[in-house]
């Protein structure tokens, strides 16, 4: 009973995930392998929810647009709103001082622990990423965090924890990460299963589908 409870919490959790990118109009790979499946909601469904077929879409306004960014790229980093705005908001106190606004904030988020764990491959969601994390999965220079939010910084090494890679989730990890390939400012050492941070995160290889200057202007109002 309580297995069957289990499955169908997450069968419609995955579900929610298949409406925010149908919403948005584009695939945010928010349930990780599932996306790359024909069977991906916006392959069979490529229009918003509630909509009975695909119909043109209405041209948005400059605030509807700026609105739609900023969901694509909360979401794609699976973050809340409160968070999301305070790192745009930090970067906007500092405007003057910032050259290149979109690239700090693409830098600031990929530095976080749950997107590098997941950028590694030892997620196959940022979702799945923040959960291991949040349970005391990983150690940063050997030390165990379980904040998703903890930014790591050049020379840092991330790995999971030698308990933990018995669990049924890393059974066949070494095996996948084999046909994985991570950015190039990570290293990833499959035997140990850990990786280095060896350079800085950068907006041209992250390349989120995202317009991120409008972003600004949105929570500039």
């Amino acid at each position: 009973m309580a297995v069957d409870l289990q499955k169908s919490v997450e069968s419609k959790m995955l579900k929610s995930k298949c409406k925010i990118c149908r919403r948005l109009g584009v695939k945010l790979f928010l349930k990780g392998e599932k996306c790359l499946s024909p069977k991906c909601s916006m392959i069979k469904r490529a229009y918003p929810p509630g909509q009975k077929r695909k119909r043109k879409p209405s041209p948005f306004s400059e605030y509807g647009r700026a609105l739609r960014e900023k969901q694509k790229l909360k979401n794609w980093y699976n973050l809340k709103e409160k968070q999301f705005k305070n790192y745009v908001k930090k970067i906007l106190k500092r405007q003057g001082k910032v050259e290149d606004a979109p690239s700090l904030l693409i830098k600031i988020l990929e530095s976080r622990l749950d997107n590098v764990v997941f950028r590694l491959g030892f997620a196959n969601s940022r979702a799945q990423a923040q959960q291991l994390v949040s349970h005391g999965y990983f150690l940063v220079n050997g030390k165990s965090i379980n904040i998703p939010s903890y930014l790591v910084k050049k020379g840092d090494t991330v790995s999971i924890k030698a308990q933990k890679t018995k669990k049924a989730i890393f059974q066949n990890l070494k095996n996948l990460l084999k046909k994985y390939k991570t950015p190039n400012w990570l290293a990833l050492d499959i035997e140990k299963l850990e990786g280095k941070v060896i350079a800085e995160p950068s907006l041209e290889e992250a390349v989120p589908p995202v317009e991120i200057s409008v972003i600004f202007e949105f929570y500039s109002r």
